[in-house]
């Protein structure tokens, strides 16, 4: 990537160019930019304007992404702040403030832009600038490395469509963009540069923006970029002084390779300064689970680097890729790594190339791109670095590394333009063209996966067509700022999709209209929404009865959720003279109208809320059997009412082995007492339960007994009963599941192996 001789290296001024030569360079750079924006706009029907209302995807992740931009042109997802979405989560609001999200000030700025263009358009433009954007900077990249212009201009556009970024599309919309890959490893190699490089000070800015930009976006990326950084830092301070240690110096370039990094990191953490993990002492089941079994399904698998995906234009290679996903049963993101044959093709060239040095040399001099290429490989494949510190250090939140084969690719297609420069250098210019240009074909050929036509499109433009009728009638006939129930209930983020009904189908209603408030998108584990939960278990007569207490005008249902299309709830619902419903023609979701409370008052949940420390019943368990935690565990509970409450609780304890429990209330010890297997009683007349959470804890000091070594087998304290009265509400029990989607220790996630 750098070269050796790294007085090369030059910003040079504007002012030194020639009118004639800057002309050309500003119109190449545009040229790239439009036949970019061309390519992307033919590849995914969007040549027609009123194509552009319409998103590339309207299923899965996809809503979830055009849900938070809705919230931030709502002025809900604000970066710096808390992030609580006032149209969703009713009657409380869905506070997202501890979700984890990359890119606050991108989706900031794509929210504004929305409020003019919309939503749609807005995505479609997030994604086109994501393409122009990775060209650029490889160009960019690529002729700050006096590299050829022709051969800089088809490494740009191979990078700007590689496989990775269509692949991921408006699902993953900030995985897209990929246009800090390119100069990341440009301002990392030329600190590392073996010779000492004239660190003008454009040069030194374009480091400092570089790590700017990685701190503020993906956090996939700026992780392995503070460790190439670290790396570049470590062979720049060996290379000034190592073998002579009077003679060590902090050079320039290890000062600001440092000065990178904590830029890099002081903005990261200051942008997700508002997410606080557990936010009330860690009691909370964390909203993503991840564990070392991520690292392995997710992880970097070598064959996928130059494994075709089903989707290819040739059927031969496509053969290939069908026959993978038969034979492996560990896909996890796959074809996403492809490099492409050009992109695997200078992989395999730059390997050789260093291959060659070490057998050339009895002194090999180790620099190049392929020095990297193979720490992330070593970092990334299964087994590898990433899954020794997951496994022994429980650092398994990075656990999807395939993601980093786009650092893979970007070394590659840079070693290629190299190269190529310097095999062509003597080549007339035309030849020299026409061969970048014949590269580009085969490469965009094998890259650009088959496009699904203008049916696709028009699907989702019925589909999207159809909710914005809905949300019309329905803002007109409920008024503004109605409230609407959900049904069926789903976890987020991250829930169980059921029947037909994926895990964000309920985001759908939310982007289609401006006022109505929606039950959906409470982060799930969280004692604000566990009264929804409690809700699904209802009959009709209680559900109706609890939703108009609570001020809601509208039951939503969507018919791909029941096995009877929601026949036999209507019916239900209609007997007890709820027989209005507001639907499009045909069979997709309506909304059962409702009758408010003149005075409606909060719902108060009838189960507590598992957090940390619980274990998930496995599946030949009986539902009365007793709830396990593997250690000290917590139990919380909302009141929603201005005033506490005054409670009072009994408890039904056994243990693993004999041990003192203390029953921790808001921080305050209750009661403690010795447990052993037979089941104790223990009745406490007053509890007070203040306004919002009350955590509730059960701690011991006794360590857990694992009594197999299967899963889920690692017990402490069985808690039969736990049950509260407050007066003048329903009776709040335990309920029937711990921790929907894992709650820490050997809670296991549905499709997840786990921990062992």
């Amino acid at each position: 990537m750098i070269p050796s001789d790294a007085s090369q290296f030059s910003l040079l001024p504007l002012l030194s160019l020639t009118s004639k030569a800057f002309d050309r360079g500003v119109t190449r750079v545009v040229m790239l930019a439009l036949l970019t924006a061309g390519i992307w706009c033919w590849q995914h029907d969007r040549l027609v304007g009123a194509n552009w209302s319409v998103p590339l995807d309207y299923t899965g992740d996809s809503l979830e992404i055009l849900a938070r931009i809705k919230a931030a042109a709502e002025g809900d997802l604000v970066p710096f702040g808390a992030h609580v979405l006032h149209r969703l989560g009713a009657p409380f609001g869905a506070d997202w403030t501890e979700y984890p999200g990359s890119d606050d000030l991108a989706n900031f700025a794509l929210g504004q832009m929305a409020r003019v263009i919309g939503v749609a358009a807005a995505s479609n433009l997030a994604l086109l600038l994501a393409h122009v954007t990775a060209a650029l900077a490889f160009y960019g990249c690529a002729r700050l490395l006096r590299h050829r212009w022709d051969w800089a201009f088809a490494g740009a556009l191979l990078f700007a469509f590689s496989f990775f970024s269509l692949s991921r599309g408006l699902p993953h919309l900030w995985l897209t963009f990929t246009y800090t890959v390119p100069l990341a490893l440009l301002t990392c190699g030329l600190i590392a540069a073996a010779r000492r490089t004239p660190m003008r000070r454009t040069w030194r800015w374009l480091c400092y923006a570089t790590a700017a930009v990685l701190g503020a976006s993906n956090p996939y990326n700026l992780f392995l970029y503070l460790q190439l950084l670290a790396w570049a830092v470590l062979a720049r301070w060996w290379r000034s002084g190592w073998l002579a240690p009077q003679r060590r110096s902090w050079s320039r370039e290890v000062r600001l390779g440092l000065a990178c990094g904590l830029v890099a990191v002081a903005v990261c953490a200051a942008i997700h300064a508002r997410i606080e993990y557990g936010t009330a002492g860690g009691n909370d089941a964390p909203l993503l689970v991840r564990n070392y079994a991520g690292t392995e399904i997710y992880g970097l698998k070598p064959i996928e680097l130059v494994l075709p995906p089903s989707r290819h234009h040739s059927p031969w290679l496509a053969a290939l890729g069908h026959r993978y996903l038969r034979w492996t049963d560990w896909r996890g993101e796959a074809f996403s790594p492809y490099l492409g044959l050009v992109g695997a093709a200078g992989l395999l060239w730059m390997f050789a190339a260093l291959a060659r040095s070490l057998l050339a040399r009895s002194r090999p001099r180790l620099s190049g791109p392929a020095l990297p290429a193979a720490w992330i490989l070593l970092f990334s494949v299964i087994g590898g670095v990433n899954s020794i510190l997951a496994f022994y250090l429980g650092l398994d939140l990075f656990r999807a590394t395939n993601r980093y084969s786009i650092f893979l690719l970007a070394l590659a297609l840079l070693f290629l333009v190299a190269r190529l420069s310097r095999l062509t250098r003597t080549w007339r210019p035309a030849v020299r063209l026409g061969a970048a240009g014949a590269v580009v074909v085969v490469g965009l050929w094998d890259q650009l996966p088959v496009r699904t036509g203008r049916d696709a499109s028009r699907r989702i433009a019925e589909q999207v067509n159809a909710d914005r009728r809905l949300g019309e009638v329905l803002e007109q006939r409920l008024g503004p700022r109605a409230m609407v129930f959900q049904l069926p209930v789903l976890d987020f983020p991250e829930g169980r999709p059921q029947l037909g009904v994926n895990e964000y189908d309920h985001f759908r209603p939310y982007i289609a209209t401006r006022t109505l408030r929606f039950s959906y998108g409470e982060p799930k584990g969280r004692a604000r929404g566990t009264w929804q939960r409690d809700c699904s278990r209802m009959t009709p007569a209680d559900l109706i009865q609890t939703l108009e207490g609570a001020g809601f005008a509208g039951l939503y249902f969507n018919p791909r959720g029941y096995p009877d299309g929601a026949a036999g709830l209507l019916a239900e619902l209609a007997s007890a003279g709820r027989a209005e419903i507001i639907q499009e023609p045909g069979e997709g979701p309506g909304v059962v109208r409702l009758r408010p409370a003149e005075h409606p008052q909060p719902p108060v949940a009838r189960s507590l809320t598992f957090g940390v420390g619980w274990n998930r019943r496995a599946p030949d368990e009986a539902s009365d059997a007793p709830h396990w935690t593997n250690g000290p565990a917590a139990l919380s509970f909302y009141n929603p009412f201005p005033q506490a409450l005054v409670a009072p609780a009994r408890l039904v304890l056994s243990s693993a082995g004999e041990r003192t429990v203390r029953l921790i209330v808001n921080g305050r010890e209750q009661t403690r007492l010795r447990v052993s297997a037979e089941p104790q009683e223990l009745d406490l007349p007053a509890v007070e339960l203040r306004p919002g959470i009350n955590r509730l804890e059960l701690d011991t000091a006794e360590p857990a007994i694992r009594v197999s070594e299967q899963r889920l087998k690692l017990r402490a304290i069985a808690v039969r009963q736990f049950q509260l009265r407050p007066p003048g509400q329903p009776n709040v029990d335990l309920g029937d599941e711990p921790a929907p989607a894992g709650a820490g220790g050997e809670a296991v996630p549905p499709g997840d192996p786990g921990r062992s």
